[in-house]
C-alpha cells in the first residue's frame, strides 16, 4: 500500500471511530447512516461521481468547472503575507472558500461559511453571531480576537473592535469572489485582533459581473432578500455597483426564564426580527482603485438582555458600518512592487431598551469616525530574499459613547475619545536552500493611550518534495482593549468602566504537514497556545455590575486533520476533524463554550452536466460548558442545497434545507442575557433565483 493510500485509510478509520465515540447514542443510527453514506460517495469512488469520466470543462464558465485539475489543487493566497503566494509557501494554515462553493452549499452569511471550516465553531445569541477558533469563544466577546478584512481593509470597528459575520456583515455574500481563512497569529503583519486568525474577504469585480444581475430569495420565518448589481469593463476601466435589502420576521421562541402569566408564559413572537441593507461599489482604472461599502442592520432582542422588558418589539440594536478607500498598487518589475491606500471609516450603533422594572426607554449609542493610510513595499534585494515592509497610521477622530433615558430624560454616560495608532512592519522570506524557506516578521504598534508593543513571527517551511511540505510556526500576537471595555458605564444600570485594562497577549506554536497528490490534498496540524491577561466580561459580586477585567489565563493543545478531493467537473469533497483542549490555566477547567470535538463533511455532487449540483454538509459540534453550571449538549447538523444554472439561459436557481434532521440544540450565552443557554433554529429552508442581463 502506498503512502497516500495509507493516509486515506487511517483518516477514514479515525473519523468513523470518533463519530461512534462522541455522537449521542439516541441519534447515532440516524446520523451515522447519513455520515457514512457521505463518506462512501466521496472517498470510495475513484471516478467523478454522477458524471461522465471524459467530461471536459467549459472554458467560458467562471467557476470550478472552468479550471483544470492542477489549477483546482494549486490554490494561491494573499492575506498570509500581504502578497500572492502558493498555499504551500504561506507561513500559516490556510483554507480558501470560493464563490462557486458559496453557491453550491447555500451559504447565507459569512457565519454559515465559517461554520463549515476546520477548527471554527459558531455561536448565536439571537442578536450577533460569534466565531470560536481552536477552542476559544468567550461569551460576551464581540469577535475581537479575529481580524476581518474586505479586500485587505479592516472591518473591525474602533468602539467594540467587533467582527460582524452574520446578517450584520456589511457586504452581500453574493459579491464574494473568495474567502481566505488564515489561522494563527498575524499581529506581525496586521497588529491588533490578528490573534487567532485573519479572514480576508475578496470581492468580485466588474469583470466578473458584466451587465445587470438581479437576485431574489425567500425562506422560512418570513425571510426575504433582493439584490441588484451592475458591472462593466471598458478597456482599462472596470466598475461594479450593487445594493441589497434583507428582512425577516424571525422565529417565535420560548424561554423558560420568563415562563409566568405576567410575561406571556415565556413565549415571544415578533421580537426576533432582522432587517438590513447593503451598498457596495468598486471602481478601478489601471493601477488605481476606489472602493466603498456601507451596511445597516436592525435586530430585535428576543432574549431581553440588559434587563429589557420581555416580548417588547421596541427593544432593538442597529449597527451601521461603512468605509471609502482609495488604493494604488503597482508592480514595477519582478523585484519591486509598491502599494498605498488612504481610507475613511464610520461605525454607528444604536440600542433601545424598555427597562423591565421602570418601563422607561433607555438608549445606548456609539459613534466612531476614523481615517488613515498605509504604504507598503515588496521587493527582492537579493535572489534569496523577498522583503515586505510598510507603515500604517490611524486617527480615530471620534470615539463617542452615550447612554441616557429618553422620557423622562436622564443622562448616565457621555464619553468622547480621540486616539491614534501608528505602526511599522517588516517581513523577510528567505530561501535558505531550494527546499527550506524561513519567514521572519516583526511589527511595532504604538497606541496613544497605552504605549507600544512588538510582535514577532517565525516560520520554517521545508518541502520534502514538490507536493509535501512541513511548516513549523511560532508567533506572538496581541489584542488591545477597546474603548467599550475601557470606559463604558451606564450609570449603574448594567455595567461599569475599567480604564486600567492591559492588552491581551498570546504565544502560539504550530506544526503543519501538507500533502498533495493527484486530486487529493491532506493537512495535519498540531498547535499549542498560551494567553496572558485575557480580557473577560465578569460580574462584580460587590454590586452585580458587568465589568471587563484582565481576569484569566488560558492554554490549549489541539490537533486538526483534513482531507480534500476535487474533480474537474465540479465535484468536490472535504472531511475535517478538530480536537481542541482549551483550559483555564489557573483552575484547570475547560473553557466556557469550548467544544473539544468538531467533525465536518462537505460534498458537492454534479447531478447534470455543468448545470445541476447537489451540495451536502454535515457538522458535529461537541458538548460545551455554559455559565450557572449548565452545558450545551453536542449536536449534529445536515444542510443540503440543490443548485442549477443555465437550464434557462443566464438563470441560476437554488433550493436549500438547513438542519435537515431538525436537531434541537442550544448555544451558551453571555452574562447580559437572562438565559444561560439560547435556543437555535430548527429545520429551515431558502429558495433563491438569480438572473443576468448581458
Amino acid at each position: 500500500m502506498c503512502f497516500a493510500d495509507t493516509i486515506i485509510q487511517a483518516f477514514r478509520f479515525s473519523l468513523l471511530l470518533l463519530f461512534r465515540c462522541c455522537y449521542p447514542p439516541s441519534r447515532r443510527r440516524q446520523g451515522a447512516g447519513i455520515l457514512c453514506a457521505l463518506f462512501a460517495v466521496l472517498f470510495f469512488s475513484s471516478s467523478p461521481v454522477f458524471a461522465s469520466p471524459d467530461l471536459r470543462p467549459d472554458p467560458r464558465m467562471d467557476d470550478l468547472t472552468a479550471l483544470s485539475l492542477e489549477e483546482l489543487m494549486n490554490v494561491t493566497v494573499y492575506g498570509a503575507s500581504k502578497y500572492r503566494q502558493d498555499l504551500q509557501e504561506a507561513p500559516s494554515s490556510v483554507t480558501v472558500i470560493t464563490a462557486a462553493e458559496i453557491k453550491r452549499y447555500g451559504y447565507r452569511t459569512l457565519a454559515d461559511l465559517l461554520r463549515s471550516v476546520r477548527g471554527f465553531s459558531i455561536t448565536y445569541d439571537r442578536i450577533y453571531h460569534f466565531a470560536g477558533v481552536r477552542g476559544f469563544d468567550r461569551p460576551g466577546d464581540y469577535n475581537t480576537r479575529i481580524l476581518l478584512l474586505v479586500d485587505g481593509h479592516r472591518i473591525n470597528d474602533i468602539i467594540y473592535n467587533q467582527s460582524l459575520i452574520g446578517t450584520d456583515f456589511p457586504l452581500d455574500i453574493d459579491l464574494i469572489d473568495r474567502v481566505e481563512i488564515i489561522r494563527g497569529h498575524s499581529s506581525s503583519l496586521y497588529g491588533t485582533s490578528a490573534f487567532f486568525g485573519v479572514i480576508n474577504v475578496i470581492t468580485r469585480s466588474g469583470a466578473t459581473t458584466k451587465g445587470v444581475e438581479v437576485s431574489g430569495e425567500a425562506g422560512g420565518y418570513d425571510t426575504f432578500k433582493e439584490r441588484a448589481s451592475f458591472g462593466m469593463v471598458r478597456q482599462s476601466f472596470a466598475g461594479l455597483v450593487s445594493g441589497s435589502i434583507f428582512r425577516s420576521r424571525g422565529k417565535d421562541l420560548y424561554f423558560r426564564e420568563f415562563d409566568s402569566p405576567d410575561t406571556g408564559d415565556g413565549i415571544t413572537s415578533g421580537t426576533d426580527y432582522d432587517r438590513n441593507y447593503t451598498l457596495f461599489t468598486r471602481l478601478s482604472y489601471l493601477d488605481l482603485s476606489l472602493e466603498g461599502l456601507f451596511g445597516s442592520r436592525t435586530k430585535g432582542l428576543p432574549t431581553a438582555p440588559f434587563n429589557a422588558q420581555f416580548d417588547n418589539p421596541d427593544n432593538r440594536f442597529t449597527d451601521e458600518r461603512g468605509f471609502v478607500e482609495l488604493k494604488y498598487e503597482k508592480n514595477f518589475s519582478e523585484k519591486l512592487g509598491i502599494a498605498g491606500r488612504i481610507f475613511y471609516d464610520i461605525y454607528r450603533y444604536r440600542g433601545v431598551f424598555v427597562n423591565a422594572d421602570t418601563l422607561v426607554t433607555n438608549k445606548d449609542e456609539a459613534n466612531g469616525t476614523w481615517w488613515g493610510g498605509e504604504l507598503k513595499f515588496v521587493f527582492k534585494p537579493l535572489s534569496a530574499h523577498k522583503v515586505t515592509t510598510g507603515m500604517e497610521y490611524q486617527d480615530a477622530i471620534r470615539q463617542h459613547q452615550k447612554n441616557y433615558d429618553a422620557d423622562p430624560y436622564a443622562l448616565y454616560f457621555d464619553d468622547s475619545r480621540d486616539t491614534t495608532v501608528w505602526a511599522v512592519y517588516f517581513q523577510d522570506e528567505i530561501s535558505l536552500t531550494p527546499r527550506l524557506i524561513a519567514n521572519l516578521g516583526v511589527r511595532y504598534d504604538h497606541y496613544s493611550d497605552f504605549g507600544g508593543t512588538f510582535n514577532p513571527r517565525l516560520a520554517l517551511i521545508y518541502s520534502f518534495s514538490s507536493d509535501t511540505t512541513l511548516k513549523l510556526l511560532y508567533g506572538e500576537a496581541f489584542r488591545a482593549p477597546n474603548i467599550y471595555e475601557l470606559y463604558y458605564n451606564d450609570g449603574g444600570l448594567s455595567g461599569k468602566a475599567n480604564p486600567g485594562l492591559r492588552p491581551e497577549t498570546i504565544r502560539t506554536y504550530e506544526a503543519v504537514l501538507e500533502k498533495r497528490w493527484k486530486e487529493y490534498r491532506a493537512t495535519l496540524s498540531a498547535f499549542f497556545y498560551r494567553i496572558q491577561d485575557i480580557i473577560s466580561q465578569e460580574t462584580d459580586p460587590a454590586d452585580g455590575l458587568l465589568v471587563y477585567e484582565n481576569a484569566d489565563q488560558a492554554k490549549a493543545l489541539g490537533v486538526e486533520g483534513e482531507l480534500e478531493r476535487k474533480w474537474r467537473n465540479g465535484a468536490a469533497g472535504r472531511i475535517s476533524y478538530s480536537f481542541q483542549n482549551a483550559k483555564d490555566e489557573r483552575t484547570g477547567e475547560q473553557l466556557t463554550n469550548a467544544p473539544r470535538h468538531l467533525l465536518k463533511v462537505n460534498i458537492i455532487l454534479p447531478l447534470l452536466q455543468d448545470k445541476v449540483f447537489g451540495g451536502v454538509e454535515a457538522q458535529y459540534t461537541g458538548k460545551r460548558s455554559a455559565r450557572d453550571d449548565r452545558s450545551a449538549e453536542g449536536y449534529f447538523l445536515v444542510n443540503t442545497t440543490l443548485f442549477s444554472k443555465n437550464i434557462v439561459k443566464n438563470l441560476e436557481f437554488s433550493a436549500s434545507i438547513y438542519n435537515l434532521l431538525g436537531d434541537k440544540f442550544q448555544d451558551p450565552a453571555a452574562e447580559e442575557h437572562p438565559q444561560a443557554l439560547i435556543e437555535q433554529d430548527g429545520r429551515n429552508f431558502r429558495l433563491k433565483l438569480t438572473y443576468r442581463f448581458f
